[in-house]
């Protein structure tokens, strides 16, 4: 039976949903899931039950995107400066979530894509994330983006790398390459080419810096920044960031 306090947050939950207006909210939301092994840590558990936490937190949160109409997800699960770690910790983490994105390609509700440094990760990893690809390339529903060996300074490297090479093939010289390149010439060869830029950045555990994440497509992002580690990331909690991103008034720099 719910908890007294259980009922209050759901009842506060449905509250918030009523408050949001569906016309001003964000169409992809980009997720920086922070704090598992703080967590861990803070009961004194090991790092890696810390991640198993987060893990199960992702699916929650998807249906709660999905429920807010949201097209396109993109979730931080690695970054390129995790793949540092000690093997310890890291074979344990990997594995992880090589469960979660196949558990995400095998309800067939998302279709599922992978942004990061692909050539990074170890081969089995890399067949794990091309096999939840293949299995959901078409589903027509939610886009969730799966950040795996991601950074985004090595992300603009490898779009300015593929767009080198791709005028390369064409026989285009770097004096006509400086001449004509623009802005939409390196978009084209990011890792979410062809996809929205995010509207709305949450970032958990209640740090407030980026960390390299989404660097060019958060030009003019909306950010919001949650005090709970991941795990503990609940639907109020996201609702709360609706809200934050509904009530502001979107500039695009100007």
């Amino acid at each position: 039976m719910p908890s007294a306090r259980e009922l209050l947050y759901r009842l506060y939950g449905r509250s918030l949903s009523k408050q949001l207006p569906t016309a001003r909210l964000p169409r992809h939301v980009g997720v920086m899931l922070d704090g598992n092994r703080r967590w861990a840590k803070q009961r004194g558990a090991a790092t890696e039950d810390g991640h198993r936490a987060g893990a199960d937190n992702i699916k929650p949160l998807l249906g709660w995107c999905a429920e807010a109409g949201v097209e396109v997800v993109t979730l931080w699960l690695l970054s390129t400066d995790n793949l540092d770690r000690p093997e310890a910790e890291l074979k344990p983490l990997l594995a992880i979530i090589e469960d979660v994105v196949t558990d995400l390609a095998s309800t067939g509700k998302w279709r599922v894509n992978v942004v990061g440094a692909r050539h990074l990760l170890p081969e089995a990893t890399r067949g794990v994330l091309d096999d939840a690809v293949t299995a959901t390339e078409d589903v027509d529903a939610m886009v969730v983006n799966v950040a795996i060996g991601y950074g985004g300074r090595q992300e603009i490297a490898d779009a300015v790398r593929g767009l080198l090479a791709e005028h390369a093939t064409r026989g285009t010289s770097l004096e006509e390459l400086s001449q004509t390149l623009k802005i939409d010439d390196i978009a084209e060869h990011l890792y979410t080419k062809g996809q929205p830029d995010p509207d709305l950045v949450i970032r958990t555990s209640g740090e407030q810096r980026l960390g390299g994440f989404l660097l060019w497509q958060s030009a003019h992002s909306e950010f919001y920044f949650c005090e709970a580690f991941w795990p503990d990331f609940r639907k109020v909690d996201f609702l709360r960031a609706l809200r934050a991103y509904a009530e502001r008034e979107r500039r695009f720099g100007r």
